[in-house]
C-alpha cells in the first residue's frame, strides 16, 4: 500500500485544518482496501468561536450518512470537545442517550449527526484521528492466534484492544485503558488495532496520521505476502459457465418475498468469485461470520449456500429465525430473514457469488463487500484458519438500538424500486421517454435498440444498461436477456415498443419487401421478445407486459396497410398473451398512441407539410383531437408506468388510447 499524499495539492489547502481533514479522508476513502461504502471515520480538533464569539474547543468528526470517499467540509459534525470528554467519564450510558447528548453539543444543529465513535475520537490526545477497517489488518486479527500476530508485527508501537461493541462501551473501555498514559507514553504509540474491527492512527500532523495508517496497513499486507497468503485466494482457470436465467430469476423472486419487496440480484462470475465458490470448504468458511461486525448491517451474518436452485432459501429463513430466537431478549422485533448474498453453484458448476439489494446502490455495495470478504477469508484461512466473532456479538450489532432507530426513520421509496424493465426501441422517441420515466420511478432499465448510441444509456446511471440488439433475431434477444439477469437478477416489466413506419403506399402499390419488413419488425419481433422473456417474467414481481400499438388498429387510414395490419396482428397477439399468461400472474396490456409529434419521425418539415395539406397551422394540427391537447412521448411513458405499477394490478387484456381523444376511435 502506497501513500497517495500529493504535496502540491496539500499546499493549495493553506492552513485550514478542516480542509486538510477532508483531503486525507478522501485519500483513505478512495482506497477500498481501507474503507468501503460509508465505513471508517475521521476527525480533527480545532479551537473556534461560538455564536457569542467565545473560544471553544471543537471536534469535527465524520457525520452520519457521509462517505469518506466524497466527504465535504459540511460532512463533519462540530461537537464541543469538553462534552465528549465528560461523557467518557460516565460508567454507563445508553447509546441512544449518547447520540442525543452529542447532538445537543453541536455548534451547528443543521450538521449531520456525529459518528458513534465521536467520544473515542475526542479522548485521543491528538489533533487528527483516522479510523479504517483495513482488510489486511482485520484478516490477520481474524485468525486463531490473531492477537499474537498483531503484537509480533507491530510490537509496542500500537495498543491492542480486544473486540468491544462499537459506541459508548468501546469509548469507555479505551478511556479506562489509556487514562493513565502520560504524554511521553503517547509519543511511543503510533496507533491502535481493534481486534476483528479495524485500525486507528493519530498525530497532531494530518499527513503523519494518514501516513501512519498507510504504513500500518502496508506492513500487514507485506506480512500476508511473506506468509504466502496474498496469493491464496483461489482463481478459477476456466470460462464462466452459462446459467439458466429463469433459475436465477426464481432465486431473486424468493429472496424478495422473504424481504417483503422486489430486490435486485447481481451475479459476480469473475474468476476470483467462481474460484471461491468452487472451493471444497467454501460453504464452511463463508458461513463463519462477516469480516467485521460493521458489515452485518449490509450483508447479514452469513450468506445462503445455493446448490441447484432455491429450496435452500427456506432453510436459510428458518436458520435466521433460530438465530434471532437464540439471542433475542424478548424486546426486539425480528428483521427480515432474507440473505443479502450467496454462493451459487449447481453440482460441479460454480457460477459465482450473488448480491441481493433493494436498490442498485445497495446491491453494488453488498457485491463490493463480498469481494473483499472473499479475499480476506482466504488470507486468514491460509494463515491457520478464518475465525469470526461469535454469533452473539454479530447479533448485538445487527440489532443495535442505533441501527433500529435508522430503520424506523427510513423514508419512502420510488414506486418501481427494485423492479427490472426491458424497453425495446429505447434509443429515441417513445422508447427513450419510457426508459427515462421508468428510471425516475426507481426501476432498473435495460434499453434495447439497433442504434449504437443506446450503449451510452448507463454511462451516468448504474440502474441503466443499454444493449445494441436486433429484436428480429432470437439469439440476440436471448443474449440480451442473459446479460439482463446477470446484472439485475430478473425481469418484471417488458415494454415491447420497437417498430417502424413504412412509407405510405396503397395496397396496389405496396411491394412485398416493405410488407415483409413491417410484419417482421412490427409484429414478429414482438412475438420473439415475448417468447424469450416469458420464462423469466414468470418469476417477476407483479410481472407486466405493455405493448405499444397504434391508433391505426381501431382506426386505420388509407396508404398504411403494412403498418396497420402488423399493429392489428400485434394487438391480437397481445390479447392471446393476456389469456395464456394470466395464470402465471403476467398482465398484458396494449397502448394505442396517436399524434405523438415529439419524435424523430415528425420533423419540422413534415409537420409543416401536413398542416398545409389540411389547411391549418402546425399548432392546430398538433392539437387536432377531442381534448385539444398536444400528446407527447411523456404522456405515453406515464401510461406505461401506470400499467406497470400496482395501481393496475387487476387489469389485463386492455387496449388504452393515448391520443387526446380521436373522434374516429371514439
Amino acid at each position: 500500500m502506497q501513500s497517495r499524499w500529493n504535496e502540491k495539492q496539500a499546499k493549495a489547502l493553506g492552513d485550514d485544518p478542516l480542509a486538510l481533514r477532508v483531503y486525507t479522508s478522501r485519500l483513505m476513502g478512495n482506497d477500498p482496501f481501507l474503507v468501503m461504502h460509508g465505513g471508517g471515520n475521521t476527525s480533527v480538533k480545532v479551537t473556534d468561536t461560538d455564536f457569542f464569539g467565545d473560544p471553544v474547543d471543537i471536534l469535527y468528526v465524520k457525520g452520519s450518512g457521509w462517505d469518506l470517499a466524497t466527504i465535504e467540509p459540511q460532512g463533519f459534525a462540530p461537537v464541543r470537545l469538553d462534552v465528549l470528554k465528560r461523557l467518557a467519564t460516565f460508567e454507563t450510558l445508553a447509546d441512544s442517550d449518547m447520540v442525543r447528548v452529542q447532538k445537543s453539543a453541536m455548534l451547528d444543529p443543521s450538521a449531520p449527526g456525529p459518528s458513534v465513535e465521536a467520544i473515542l475520537h475526542g479522548i485521543l490526545p491528538f489533533r487528527f484521528v483516522d479510523h479504517t477497517h483495513a482488510d489486511a489488518v482485520v484478516a490477520l486479527s481474524n485468525t486463531p492466534d490473531g492477537e499474537a500476530r498483531i503484537r509480533e508485527l507491530y510490537g509496542d508501537s500500537v495498543l491492542i484492544v480486544p473486540y468491544i461493541m462499537p459506541g459508548f462501551v468501546l469509548a469507555r473501555y479505551i478511556y479506562e485503558m489509556t487514562r493513565d498514559l502520560t504524554a511521553d507514553d503517547w509519543k511511543r504509540v503510533d496507533g491502535m488495532v481493534l481486534m476483528s474491527h479495524g485500525v486507528f492512527t493519530f498525530h497532531d500532523d494530518g499527513r503523519k496520521s494518514y501516513e501512519r495508517m498507510i504504513e500500518m496497513v502496508d506492513a500487514a499486507e507485506k506480512r500476508l505476502q511473506a506468509g504466502g497468503a496474498w496469493s491464496a485466494p483461489r482463481i478459477a482457470d476456466d470460462k464462466a459457465p452459462s446459467f439458466d436465467p429463469a433459475t436465477l430469476a426464481a432465486i431473486r423472486k424468493q429472496v424478495g418475498e422473504l424481504r417483503g419487496f422486489p430486490v435486485h440480484a447481481r451475479l459476480d462470475d469473475s474468476a476470483e468469485a467462481r474460484g471461491f465458490v468452487d472451493r471444497s470448504d467454501a460453504a464452511d468458511i463463508a458461513t463463519r461470520g462477516p469480516l467485521t461486525p460493521d458489515h452485518v448491517i449490509r450483508t447479514k451474518r452469513v450468506p445462503v449456500i445455493l446448490d441447484g436452485s432455491s429450496p435452500a432459501l427456506d432453510a436459510y429463513a428458518e436458520s435466521y429465525q433460530s438465530y434471532f430466537d437464540d439471542h433475542n431478549d424478548g424486546t426486539l422485533s425480528r428483521l427480515d430473514p432474507a440473505p443479502r448474498w450467496g454462493l451459487w453453484k449447481d453440482g460441479r458448476e460454480a457460477y459465482g457469488t450473488l448480491a441481493f439489494g433493494r436498490s442498485i446502490k445497495e446491491t453494488q455495495i453488498i457485491s463490493d463487500i463480498v469481494g473483499h470478504t472473499r479475499r480476506a477469508i482466504q488470507w486468514a484461512e491460509h494463515l491457520g484458519g478464518w475465525t469470526a466473532l461469535p454469533a452473539r456479538d454479530i447479533f448485538e450489532v445487527e440489532y443495535w438500538e442505533l441501527e433500529q432507530l435508522k430503520l424506523k426513520k427510513a423514508g419512502s421509496v420510488p414506486a418501481l424500486q427494485g423492479k427490472v424493465a426491458w424497453v425495446t426501441g429505447a434509443a429515441s422517441g417513445i422508447g427513450k421517454a419510457v426508459t427515462e420515466m421508468l428510471l425516475e420511478r426507481g426501476a432498473a432499465v435495460v434499453g434495447l435498440d439497433l442504434d449504437p448510441a443506446i450503449e451510452s444509456l448507463g454511462d451516468s446511471n448504474p440502474a441503466a444498461l443499454g444493449l445494441v440488439c436486433d429484436v428480429t433475431q432470437s439469439q440476440a434477444l436471448e443474449d440480451a436477456l442473459a446479460r439482463t439477469v446477470k446484472r439485475f437478477g430478473g425481469l418484471d416489466i417488458l415494454v415491447s415498443n420497437a417498430g417502424i413506419f413504412p412509407a405510405g403506399a396503397t395496397i396496389e402499390d405496396l411491394d412485398d419487401e416493405a410488407w415483409d419488413r413491417s410484419m417482421e419488425i412490427n409484429l414478429t419481433s414482438h412475438r420473439r421478445a415475448l417468447k424469450t422473456t416469458i420464462p423469466v417474467l414468470r418469476h417477476g414481481f407483479d410481472p407486466s407486459v405493455v405493448i405499444v400499438g397504434s391508433k391505426n388498429v381501431p382506426a386505420p387510414g388509407p396508404g398504411a396497410a403494412a403498418y396497420s395490419a402488423a399493429k392489428a396482428g400485434l394487438t391480437q397477439l397481445a390479447r392471446v398473451a393476456a389469456l395464456e399468461l394470466g395464470t402465471d400472474g403476467i398482465r398484458v396490456n396494449v397502448l394505442h398512441p396517436n399524434g405523438v409529434f415529439d419524435t424523430a419521425l415528425w420533423t419540422d418539415e413534415v409537420l409543416a407539410a401536413r398542416a398545409e395539406k389540411y389547411g391549418v397551422t402546425v399548432e392546430q394540427y398538433k392539437t387536432n383531437n377531442v381534448l385539444g391537447t398536444e400528446v407527447s412521448s411523456k404522456d405515453v411513458a406515464k401510461a406505461v408506468c401506470a400499467l406497470a405499477d400496482r395501481d393496475f394490478a387487476a387489469t389485463t387484456g386492455a387496449q388504452i388510447p393515448v391520443d387526446g381523444g380521436n373522434d374516429r376511435v371514439i
